[in-house]
């Protein structure tokens, strides 16, 4: 079975909330087999709408992705993300 990137664009507009959306994020990610390769780090915008800080995870199959982002640890961590950032969140997997 193929892995899966989770790949997430942000502008945070909120530090405080957003620290804890990350906390919380952390722990759910990794308990579905989840691993950052990227994680706010420098970039090159080339193309598109630019957002600050960028994130890359590996999962083990794209239905772990999914799986992680429906379940109750990474929704309850979620919700201090909303109203304290802008998001693009996409799941892709890997060939």
């Amino acid at each position: 079975m193929p892995t899966a990137l989770w790949i997430a664009h942000v502008d945070v507009t909120d530090a405080e909330a957003y620290s804890r959306y990350a906390s919380g994020a952390t722990v759910a990610i990794a308990a579905h087999g989840g691993v950052f390769l990227a994680r706010g780090g420098r970039y090159v915008q080339l193309e598109g709408k630019e957002r600050p800080r960028n994130v890359v995870a590996r999962f083990p199959s794209l239905e772990a992705a999914v799986e992680c982002y429906n379940s109750p640890d990474y929704q309850l961590a979620l919700a201090h993300a909303k109203g304290a950032s802008v998001r693009d969140l996409v799941v892709v997997e890997e060939v």
